[in-house]
């Protein structure tokens, strides 16, 4: 399956560094938009944790493409009351919490570094796209999953900024890391993701660019959903004219 084989014009794409933001914003875009949320990055998390409690060493590309070829990673709606953006499964067992350890967040780049696990998780992720409207979070979902989505986003703070909301998520669920552990953390990341070989993050092809330091989460959402509604009427226009 190709990243082009279907209409994806309902899709809206939102890519970014670790701690942009873009989570929380997908979260309540998919529920102005009347969307479905994914976020891929949950999907290499659920490998990562899989291959950590198989020791599985972070560079061992052929054991940790079948790793993700085998289990079984499931992303459903959240459990109400518990305040999540989505449940995740990793062979029956909720992981959802535990895929947000300090350990996989520092492993989790070198796993989804390589080709043969990008490759083994893309057809998931495409099929998820195909979905009618979807509202899709990642590193690389306008510029590789779905390059002819109907609308894609980067959404980018200052390190500062996202190492601040990281270091208080991490603290949140009991964590004990510094802020400067968390920014010397976040800068490793963002210089790995964007000099990988396979997918580095990247600015897709006609992509919007926002900027969420000093943003609400409301203003967010209300500044990409107006730019998702005008490319949805302007793509139904078109239709009904042609």
């Amino acid at each position: 399956m190709t990243g082009t084989t279907h209409d994806h014009r309902r899709v809206i794409t939102i890519d970014g560094p670790v701690a942009a933001g873009k989570s929380t914003v997908a979260r309540e875009l998919a529920d102005r938009v009347g969307a479905t949320l994914f976020d891929t990055g949950t999907l290499y998390r659920a490998v990562t944790l899989a291959a950590l409690r198989r020791e599985i060493d972070p560079g061992a590309s052929d054991e940790l493409a079948e790793l993700a070829m085998t289990r079984r990673i499931d992303i459903a709606r959240p459990t109400p009351g518990t305040g999540r953006l989505y449940d995740v499964s990793l062979d029956g067992e909720d992981v959802t919490e535990l895929i947000r350890d300090p350990a996989v967040d520092r492993h989790v780049s070198a796993v989804s570094a390589h080709p043969a696990v990008r490759a083994a998780l893309l057809p998931v992720q495409r099929d998820i796209a195909s979905r009618g409207t979807v509202v899709m979070v990642g590193r690389d979902t306008g510029s590789v999953v779905v390059p002819n989505a109907g609308l894609k986003v980067y959404l980018d703070a200052s390190p500062d900024e996202r190492a601040r909301r990281r270091h208080a998520e991490i603290v949140a669920r009991g964590g004990e890391l510094t802020y400067d552990e968390v920014l010397a953390d976040l800068r490793r990341r963002d210089a790995f993701d964007a000099t990988r070989e396979a997918s580095p993050l990247t600015v897709a092809d006609g992509a919007v660019v926002i900027r969420s330091d000093g943003k609400t989460v409301a203003a967010l959402v209300a500044e990409i959903a107006a730019l998702a509604l005008d490319r949805w009427e302007r793509s139904a226009a078109a239709g009904d004219a042609a």
